[in-house]
């Protein structure tokens, strides 16, 4: 049996928002699975918000770059809030990602190499290491196209802590793709549309909301019912064409973007050091080592 640890215990816990002992229970009861754990909970009604954490740690800024049809949106990141704020850091993260708009790299490697006037981008990065006194990476990227009848939405939330690239298809509203990019950035779907949520996501969803319906002590009988309207709950939190347009809940987003005469095509939403686990860090001693610094 596995050992579970406090550390376990706690990040169950974070991703949970049960009490100690019911997390310690239920990592006993799954041999310190934390997927497992987390559906355990669920399926006995005790997990508050039962999704898998976004460790969002590591620090940078996320940015959108757009040049007539093509758009860029990255993510460099940074080991400090103190560099995020800096001038020489944010001119960085605005070059890195014209350079990759430019050149359109399909790789992080590609994107890397790419020659400039000051050596390959990967030199720059190294360089710039060197001057702000932090190790700085460029972790990831997307490039996107779009014709001259669609829209890109662009929205940066707090100068870059989330950044949100939106196509609005069938429509040159770029207000209108803005709004949605808005809204993707505050809600943060999963997916455009239902159509996308895979059968196994489906089944696993299935599997939970059955368990969860039977330890609620429902009838056999009418548990088939109720899953079924629960797995529609659960389909239209997640898909951003069936969620409440944040500007306007009386409609959907869907609804929004076809009242401008389109239709979301695609998204992509960049939250800064989301899924990096960033080292314990005490706020007195980061200060005193940008002073050194």
């Amino acid at each position: 049996m596995a050992q579970v640890t406090a550390k376990m215990v706690k990040e169950l816990r974070d991703m949970t928002g049960v009490g100690m002992m019911d997390a310690k229970r239920a990592l006993v009861e799954v041999d310190g699975d934390m997927d497992k754990a987390v559906d355990y909970l669920r399926e006995n009604g005790m997990a508050k918000a039962a999704k898998k954490a976004d460790r969002i740690a590591a620090e940078g800024l996320a940015n959108v770059y757009v040049d007539g049809n093509t758009a860029v949106i990255a993510e460099i990141n940074a080991e400090t809030d103190f560099v995020a704020k800096n001038d020489k850091f944010q001119n960085l993260v605005a070059d890195i990602t014209a350079i990759i708009a430019k050149n359109k790299p399909e790789t992080l490697e590609a994107a890397l190499a790419i020659e400039t006037a000051d050596g390959s981008l990967n030199d720059v990065i190294l360089n710039a290491t060197t001057v702000i006194g932090e190790k700085i990476t460029l972790r990831r990227f997307a490039i996107v196209e779009k014709t001259d009848a669609d829209a890109f939405g662009a929205y940066l939330h707090q100068g870059g802590r989330i950044a949100v690239l939106t196509v609005l298809e069938g429509s040159a509203d770029a207000d209108a793709a803005k709004d949605i990019s808005m809204h993707i950035a505050a809600i943060n779907p999963k997916y455009v549309s239902r159509d996308e949520v895979s059968a196994e996501e489906l089944e696993h969803e299935k599997k939970v909301l059955t368990e969860q319906a039977l330890n609620e002590g429902k009838p056999a009988n009418i548990v088939e019912k109720m899953i079924v309207g629960r797995l529609n709950k659960f389909l239209s939190e997640i898909s951003l064409n069936d969620q409440p347009f944040v500007k306007d809940p009386d409609q959907t987003v869907s609804q929004f973007a076809a009242s401008k005469g389109g239709v979301v095509k695609s998204f992509v939403r960049y939250a800064v050091g989301e899924g990096i686990e960033k080292r314990s860090v005490d706020f007195a001693e980061e200060v005193m080592s940008q002073v050194k610094k």
